[in-house]
């Protein structure tokens, strides 16, 4: 029609799941895909996520950590429901791995033939850059420190 103006339109960008264009992530990572142990894959959220999965797979099988998980989730401040009746939601933190470390405690003396004690301590990882430490986060990794007196161990 006369005087009508026509407007290109670029077709829609292919989504992912989160919603954001496809091949393009918030903090500019590209995702990575691993086969875990029991056979099913896992998509990562980085290329350096997924590399120290390997490592911690490697360290695994050696024994030097045990109980590998990925992505545990922690309760940082349980649902509850408001004095007004308002019901307030957990507040949660999302963890990359969590995993058991051995620690090897020496007994004795000063001796080289000193028996030792073995021990496994928890230890929770994040990997990080600089642009996902936010103050969200700041605040999460605190409170992991006041809840579960665990350090949160940035990779």
């Amino acid at each position: 029609m006369l005087g009508e103006k026509r407007i290109a339109t670029a077709p829609a960008e292919p989504r992912n799941d989160s919603g954001e264009p496809e091949g393009k992530s918030k903090y500019g990572n590209k995702k990575a895909v691993r086969v875990l142990p029991n056979g099913k894959e896992f998509k990562f959220d980085s290329q350096k996520e997924a590399r120290r999965f390997d490592e911690l797979l490697l360290m695994q099988r050696v024994g030097k950590i045990k109980d590998l998980k990925i992505q545990p989730e922690f309760t940082l401040r349980e649902a509850y429901t408001d004095p007004e009746g308002f019901h307030i939601r957990p507040l949660k933190y999302r963890a990359d791995f969590s995993y058991l470390e051995k620690m090897t405690l020496l007994r004795g003396g000063q001796g080289s033939d000193r028996p030792t004690d073995e021990s496994w301590r928890p230890v929770v990882e994040d990997v990080k850059s600089q642009a996902t430490k936010t103050r969200v986060y700041e605040m999460k990794k605190q409170m992991m420190l006041e809840k579960f007196q665990i350090r949160i161990r940035e990779i």
